[in-house]
């Protein structure tokens, strides 16, 4: 048998940045409000509380930003009700949980329900109607918003349950250690006892983070070169292993001497992993980015596009029930205001993050990128004391340059 030919990519530094490019400014961003924060004297970015609370403060962004992302991939497409749908299914539970004392497990099912159903609803106006997502989804916002608010009354629900807040709101050793926890709470020795199992927790599934990651970017590689693609140059490939192994563990460190690895962290990689999946190994994911391409030529490859759009809409339905529940124990309180500009957040953090304002272009990973870009300006600037109305604006001008440079691309690319 001959040897399979192995075609190896030369290192070449232009595509490299080109490919990275949200991820060096995200870097530079990142020491940039470091080095204004140490000069005004107010502490660091980079401490264990301030790590925590910006992966806290944007799970919502992150859970959304996967959804919304499919939604984009189709041919720039958005939905504009996420925010209004998080708000009523945070309605609809908060009533089911403290108001009727139902079980959390069924309050949680019927939630994620009711917000698949609303996803198939504007889905298949999209899909098998032809409305245009943005008019669909427009009058989704302001129709799911008025139920929400009928649900409520106007009144804020509150609080929920300690056994339903652990799920989404807690820290893993609390959760398994709730005892310690209570004890730790006016006990310095049992506080120090009890941080320094979070560290130890924390650190070990870091390290098998770690080596399932390189276990399987290397096996990947291995089928790659079996199959004669194209891969990475090796010290291109192990510099990069060297990079994401070393992140891994110094956000592990710095969460280990907080309280430990949130919960709501394992449901994030949870939801970053199968949509990262689906969309670049399954025929149905890489349909989306066809569609986003060239809609008439996926037609006539034998792409069902309404079955696909459907599927995206009904998918961003249910993400949005998740975020939701995510939410509602973050506050402790499901209110009227809840959701109110999140769709701009997760639509915010896909384009920084590379997705194409035409469709077609964009992945899961680039999306978190953008969402942490977007937490990292928020909790920057708020440490800084810069007004929340600058903090708008900026975020504005962010999104519209992340826009141009997109647009700029593809014009250079058609020349």
């Amino acid at each position: 048998m001959g040897e399979t030919l192995v075609r190896k990519e030369p290192f070449n530094l232009r595509k490299v940045l080109k490919e990275n490019t949200m991820l060096l400014v995200l870097v530079a961003v990142m020491f940039l409000f470091e080095v204004l924060i140490r000069a005004t004297d107010n502490g660091s970015l980079f401490v264990p509380a301030n790590v925590n609370n910006i992966i806290l403060q944007n799970s919502y962004v992150l859970i959304l930003a996967a959804g919304m992302l499919l939604c984009i991939l189709t041919g720039g497409n958005i939905d504009l009700s996420v925010g209004s749908v998080i708000c009523l299914v945070g309605a609809i539970a908060a009533t089911l949980i403290v108001n009727l004392h139902c079980n959390i497990y069924l309050a949680i099912l019927i939630s994620l329900v009711i917000g698949t159903a609303i996803g198939a609803w504007h889905g298949a106006f999209i899909a098998y109607l032809h409305i245009p997502p943005f008019i669909t989804t427009l009058s989704g916002m302001l129709l799911w918003r008025g139920v929400a608010l009928i649900v409520l009354d106007g009144m804020t629900i509150s609080p929920f349950p300690q056994k339903y807040l652990n799920l989404f709101s807690s820290y893993i050793p609390e959760v398994l250690m709730p005892e310690l926890s209570k004890q730790a709470l006016t006990d310095t020795a049992a506080k120090a006892h009890l941080q320094g199992i979070s560290l130890r927790v924390t650190m070990i599934v870091a390290i098998i983070i770690c080596v399932v990651m390189i276990l399987s970017q290397v096996l990947t590689r291995k089928r790659k070169e079996h199959k004669g693609y194209a891969v990475q140059g090796r010290g291109a490939f192990i510099a990069r292993l060297v990079v994401i192994t070393a992140a891994i563990l110094i956000v592990s460190w710095l969460l280990g001497h907080h309280h430990g690895i949130p919960t709501v962290l394992i449901l994030l990689a949870i939801v970053i992993a199968c949509y990262s999946y689906y969309t670049q190994h399954t025929v149905p994911g890489r349909y989306l980015y066809a569609i986003g391409g060239n809609v008439k030529a996926a037609k006539l490859s034998g792409v069902n596009t309404d079955n696909v759009m459907m599927f995206a809409y009904t998918n961003m339905g249910f993400l949005s029930a998740v975020a939701a529940l995510v939410c509602i124990a973050r506050f402790n309180s499901a209110a009227p205001t809840a959701g109110q500009s999140y769709e701009m957040d997760a639509i915010g953090s896909c384009f920084i993050g590379g997705a194409s304002a035409y469709g077609g272009t964009g992945t899961v990973s680039g999306a978190v990128i953008g969402a942490i870009f977007m937490g990292v300006l928020n909790n920057g600037m708020s440490i800084l004391g810069v007004d929340s109305n600058w903090q708008q604006a900026v975020k504005g001008f962010v999104l519209l340059l992340a826009v141009i440079f997109d647009v700029v691309s593809k014009q250079r690319k058609s020349r």
